[in-house]
């Protein structure tokens, strides 16, 4: 074969090294536009993880990074005059250009052909290159091959806020360490590491609000560098800042939906870029270039398109993982400064659990005394601010009591509301609710939700969902009350819903919001504005008059009435996912040109008024939550913005918890899925509108849960599936950790207490002792 690669980065330069040593009668050759040595930028940082690839994949490059490399097992964050220490974590950084000149060396060793100061220009790649049979595009973050083959490529590009720029030191840093600065024109963040003896990577990020009150728009590198230089001079320690191509830029958050054209394959930054908060460019470069290679050998030969479809199968999922983690982690750079009031710890533990990726268990197996100094500060914090003394009993966040109103919860679990689709056709409940809700209180978790049940029989969304605007419905749904309340601790909150023009469809596990199959037996449905959720497939929905509106709110209002009388602790109203109330709430599904559209001031006034008529029949001491979508996941959606304007006008009105969800507002929705990939939500309410939140999303596991907790992203945490499939996944997490303060099991399962403790407590151990052995070797030099 004769593989051409444009691009001298270091994932070009990898594959070819690697596919080379493998296959050494075929033809590679490199193409970089620039000199040999040039290089824009520092350091580069890999984990042990990535080392211990390098070093089963070509050992004699390892060994050259390794003679060369900076190793850290520390990360310090200097914040407001303190000094916090992570240890247990791994890392080594290296300079950018010593790491291209070894992998060219490597080439050459093996019999790569390297062309420097080489442009290439992209019209004639396919004619200057006929005879290649692969071409691989690793031109880097500009790529212009990227853009000439957009089309097929089909690249999203996201420009982000924050400012930052790279610059060197000559100061020596012993550790990786975040230099987090206040200015007076907004917080600065130094991301520092020492790449080779005597010289630092200093990255400088900071909000465009306060890029701009520095006035940096208006100075050159070096104007740029002595203004740093001055704000950071007691962290530099009188070393110099060191220029090198340091211009300001924005982040472009680059991902390419298809990664081959033709005989043409993409790789790098000019496929996906990851933010340089977690360090992970050049590892996702070489990772991905490792992936290709062993894609390239397995199929090549048989069929270059085969090798490119393998090549996506090995590395799309744990790319998008690592970008995702990449732009979590960026997310929370552009807004340091909603973590700025928190106590040293607590912000220590957002900064090591900014990206999900760490977890308060991760957290442990790292360096357990400083997850033990985050919990002292953490139990004293709660301690002054509730009440609650957990200092000396220490179960967890997770495990702690919560409050809202006179409603106490034994810990912050939550079971999320969850369809059931098993009423009967008059919205009648079935022994399925009974067991279901009844048998899942006894898993020990503070609150459980009901699925979203309906006021009125138009309401609802399956002929399969429950409703209470009958005695009869009252009283059934009495019945698992009192059950729950008389043999478990568990508290029970009933949610109030109305379809909108999501109604009259199939069950959920049918085909899940398309209508009816029997059309006989939909009903007609209303929104607010005539726009079916599916065109011309669903239902066109009535644009709600006044008198219809006072008619659903009558019957929120009674139906608030029922779920007193049946005797629930709490109540929600369900605002969210596209639902009557949401559709009102979001500028894709609200086109009214009357009072109740137009400003979110005007799609909020319906929602206010079904809320207010709930409230005032509502008993003041029990508590009322709002659960809304704080997306869309489209453009033109619902923003940020919008999402503190609800949640300020909701709390005015009463609601004492936000229920934070989103999406599934509108069929064509592009979420971004990964592990609690909600959080970021909840986590703005409760930080910038101070406002108690609940979080939910792909939670899946208790070191989540504390984590989420740990770093006030919200109050409360709402596990969906992982209960449909395991009742006692709290007492699980419990026995797990020890937890027996104020967790007590129902009298009829004591038998079992004791043997669960000692089984599950002996398997956390047995796990901690194997993830310690697991973790990657240490690669320190000798």
């Amino acid at each position: 074969m004769k593989i051409t690669v444009i691009g001298g980065g270091p994932g070009g330069l990898y594959f070819a090294l690697l596919t080379k040593k493998a296959r050494p009668a075929w033809e590679i050759e490199v193409f970089e536009q620039n000199r040999a040595d040039d290089t824009f930028g520092f350091g580069v940082v890999f984990s042990d993880e990535t080392l211990g690839e390098f070093l089963s994949r070509d050992p004699q490059s390892y060994e050259r990074i390794r003679d060369d490399f900076a190793y850290w097992d520390d990360i310090v964050i200097r914040y407001k005059g303190e000094e916090i220490r992570c240890e247990g974590n791994g890392f080594c950084g290296t300079s950018r250009v010593r790491l291209l000149l070894l992998l060219q060396e490597r080439c050459r060793e093996v019999g790569v052909k390297l062309n420097f100061e080489a442009r290439i220009e992209v019209a004639e790649l396919e004619t200057r290159f006929a005879d290649s049979d692969i071409i691989l595009a690793a031109d880097g973050i500009a790529s212009s091959i990227r853009e000439y083959y957009q089309d097929y490529f089909k690249p999203s590009i996201t420009v982000k806020a924050n400012r930052f720029c790279w610059m060197g030191s000559t100061r020596p840093l012993q550790d990786f360490t975040y230099f987090f600065k206040e200015t007076e024109h907004g917080l600065i963040c130094a991301h520092t590491y020492q790449y080779e003896p005597g010289f630092s990577t200093w990255v400088f990020e900071m909000s465009d609000a306060c890029w701009q009150g520095w006035g940096f728009e208006a100075f050159d590198e070096e104007g740029s560098k002595q203004k740093l230089a001055a704000i950071f001079a007691a962290e530099l320690e009188g070393h110099p800042l060191i220029l090198n191509r340091s211009m300001w830029r924005q982040f472009p958050r680059i991902f390419c939906n298809n990664w081959y054209h033709k005989n043409i394959a993409i790789l790098g930054d000019a496929k996906a870029s990851a933010h340089f908060s977690i360090g992970s460019g050049t590892k996702l470069a070489m990772e991905c270039a490792i992936g290709l290679h062993d894609a390239v050998i397995e199929r090549g030969e048989e069929s270059v398109e085969a090798a490119f479809r393998r090549y996506d199968e090995l590395r799309r999922v744990p790319a998008q993982i690592v970008q995702h983690n990449a732009d979590v982690s960026l997310a929370w750079f552009e807004h340091m400064d909603r973590s700025w009031d928190m106590e040293p710890m607590q912000f220590a533990t957002v900064v090591m659990c900014r990206a999900k990726s760490v977890t308060y268990d991760n957290l442990i197996l790292r360096d357990p005394k400083f997850v033990e100094k985050a919990d002292t500060e953490w139990y004293e914090r709660y301690y002054r601010e509730t009440g609650y003394d957990y200092r000396d009993s220490r179960p967890t966040p997770m495990f702690t009591k919560f409050k809202l109103r006179d409603m106490e919860l034994r810990n912050r679990v939550v079971m999320s509301p969850m369809a059931q689709y098993s009423a009967t056709r008059d919205g009648d409940l079935t022994d399925w609710h009974l067991v279901h809700y009844a048998g899942h209180a006894k898993g020990g978790m503070g609150l459980i939700y009901t699925e979203m049940t309906c006021p009125s029989p138009r309401a609802r969304i399956t002929l399969g969902c429950p409703g209470l605007w009958s005695d009869t419905q009252e009283e059934q749904w009495r019945r698992i009350v009192d059950f729950v309340h008389r043999h478990t601790d568990t508290k029970i909150c009933m949610q109030l819903g109305h379809s909108g023009r999501k109604g009259s469809t199939q069950l959920g596990w049918e085909k899940m919001d398309y209508p009816i199959a029997e059309a006989q037996d939909n009903w007609p449905l209303c929104s607010a504005s005539p726009l079916p959720y599916f065109e011309d497939t669903s239902q066109v929905p009535a644009a709600l008059d006044r008198a219809g509106m006072d008619g659903i709110i009558g019957d929120f209002r009674a139906a608030a009435q029922r779920a007193d009388r049946a005797g629930f602790d709490m109540l929600e109203l369900h605002c969210a996912h596209g639902y009557l109330l949401a559709s009102f709430l979001s500028p894709l599904t609200n086109q009214r040109t009357d009072e109740f559209g137009g400003s979110v001031e005007n799609r909020l006034r319906f929602p206010l008024l079904v809320f207010a008529a709930m409230r005032e029949v509502w008993p003041d001491p029990k508590p009322m939550s709002v659960r809304i979508s704080a997306t869309d996941w489209k453009d033109g959606g619902i923003t940020e913005a919008d999402t503190f304007a609800i949640a300020d006008a909701f709390r005015d009105a009463g609601c004492d918890l936000i229920d934070v969800s989103a999406g599934q507002t509108v069929p064509d929705q592009q979420p971004v899925y990964g592990r609690m990939f909600q959080v970021q939500f909840a986590e703005a309410i409760r930080n910038v509108r101070k406002m108690a939140t609940m979080t939910v999303g792909s939670i899946t596991d208790a070191g989540q849960i504390n984590t989420i907790l740990h770093t006030r992203r919200a109050d409360l945490v709402a596990v969906g599936r992982p209960h449909l499939w395991n009742p006692y996944f709290t007492r699980q997490a419990a026995a797990s950790y020890g937890v027996e303060v104020e967790q007590g099991w129902e009298k009829p399962y004591l038998a079992g207490q004791q043997q669960a403790y000692s089984v599950l407590g002996k398997a956390r151990e047995a796990q901690l002792d194997l993830q310690k052995k697991a973790k990657p070797l240490r690669h320190y030099k000798d």
